[in-house]
């Protein structure tokens, strides 16, 4: 089944600027073989269930053996059984309609 998923991890006690963590999990997810985007306040990635589930692990563990100890992170993902569909193609819905 594939997913189009928003992660938003965010490492806690690290100071203000969160950047050189939120690339560490960036790196990650799109060497995953994911098509992954960076947007302002988050992650989009679009693909397989087990290997979408298993990248956002992997970030997590990539961002706390940086050195972080503690993480928080929302997730929203979504599948269809209808048809195929990419982010690009939400986004696209909402700009013609």
């Amino acid at each position: 089944m594939n997913v189009i998923a928003d992660i938003s991890l965010v490492p806690i006690g690290v100071g203000v600027s969160v950047s050189r963590y939120v690339k560490i999990a960036h790196k990650t997810l799109a060497d995953a073989d994911l098509n992954a985007k960076l947007c302002p306040y988050g992650t989009v990635v679009e693909g397989e269930y087990d290997k979408v589930t298993g990248a956002i692990k992997a970030a997590m563990e990539a961002v706390f053996a940086a050195g972080v100890q503690r993480v928080t992170m929302t997730i929203k993902m979504g599948a269809r059984t209808d048809k195929e569909q990419t982010a690009q193609d939400k986004i696209d819905a909402v700009l013609k309609g």
